[in-house]
């Protein structure tokens, strides 16, 4: 097998396991904060998305794209700018659910997650953490 292909699965393994964990985070919060104490359903959200950045962001930067050796000053405005588009359309597709379906915050945010997931990992993978 080669280096290349080696690296290409150990980087979309540990980016699967990195990314779950902040899913996991994102979701908690989220859906804790609209069904616990009734915050408005994009307000969740946007603060499930502020507690996961950091745990997605380390999490890639040190196991998911470790073997990249791209500076934190490089990686960190790039992965900003990827985890911030990916919210937007989180956002939208979210809000959208909600107003088109009569499906609840939780199931609509779920779904949501694993669609924008694949291309955060492209993104991530050949750009943000690109040397």
């Amino acid at each position: 097998m080669s280096e290349l292909l080696k690296s290409t699965q150990r980087s979309a393994s540990w980016f699967t396991i990195i990314g779950a964990i902040a899913a996991l985070v994102h979701y908690v919060v989220a859906v804790g904060l609209e069904t616990g104490i009734t915050t408005p359903p994009a307000t969740a959200n946007i603060a499930g998305f502020i507690c996961a950045f950091p745990v997605s962001y380390f999490g890639h930067r040190l196991l998911s794209f470790a073997d990249h050796n791209t500076r934190h000053a490089q990686a960190l405005p790039r992965f900003l700018m990827v985890a911030c588009g990916g919210f937007l359309a989180n956002q939208t597709l979210v809000l959208l659910g909600l107003r088109f379906t009569t499906l609840p915050f939780w199931l609509v945010l779920g779904v949501v997650m694993v669609i924008v997931a694949a291309s955060t990992y492209l993104l991530s993978r050949f750009w943000a953490f690109k040397a």
